[in-house]
């Protein structure tokens, strides 16, 4: 299984790229590289602007590596209850190149954040408005409190309870996309 695996954020410090690489590890996949924004940082994307270079290559890049991908895992970071801005940057000029973006294909799609939601506002939006995008979101997954609920040294989910529902989530994801 090919995974394209990604945190929203462009943050060196990013607790979604922490979590999107736990949740990476739970699918056995060893040879996955885990992706952020900063991979795919472009000028802010304007109708004047596209009408200068065009289809940005980067933007190119990351339809690519979604195509090459059987799945994908996706950790966004919430910014004042929507998309953080270099996300939705990334997804503006790649939906200028297709409307397809993501390809229909399987996503689990996650948040994490120190607040109490756990990203839950991004969820709703994303799960609602990237469907329109090609996102095929299969499970979701909310981690709240990120700071009292992962273990930064360990790389991984303090809560028994949050673990075990990510990883039941990751074995349903998996037994559905295998079919």
């Amino acid at each position: 299984m090919k995974i394209f695996a990604f945190s929203g954020s462009n943050s060196t410090t990013s607790i979604n790229k922490r979590l999107v690489t736990y949740a990476v590890n739970l699918f056995g996949e060893s040879q996955t590289k885990i992706y952020s924004m900063r991979d795919f940082e472009m000028p802010l994307f304007g109708v004047d602007l596209e009408k200068e270079v065009g289809a940005h290559p980067t933007a190119q890049k990351f339809l690519d590596m979604i195509d090459a991908a059987d799945v994908l895992v996706i950790s966004l970071p919430e910014n004042n209850g929507t998309y953080s801005t270099a996300f939705k940057n990334t997804f503006d000029w790649a939906s200028r190149i297709r409307k397809d973006v993501f390809g229909h294909k399987p996503t689990l799609l996650m948040a994490a954040s120190p607040g109490q939601r756990g990203g839950k506002g991004v969820l709703e939006l994303a799960a609602s408005n990237l469907s329109r995008f090609g996102m095929e979101v299969k499970e979701t997954f909310s981690l709240p409190l990120f700071y009292e609920n992962f273990d930064q040294e360990a790389g991984k989910i303090k809560s028994v309870a949050l673990d075990l529902e990510l990883g039941g989530k990751i074995a349903k994801f998996k037994s559905d996309a295998e079919r």
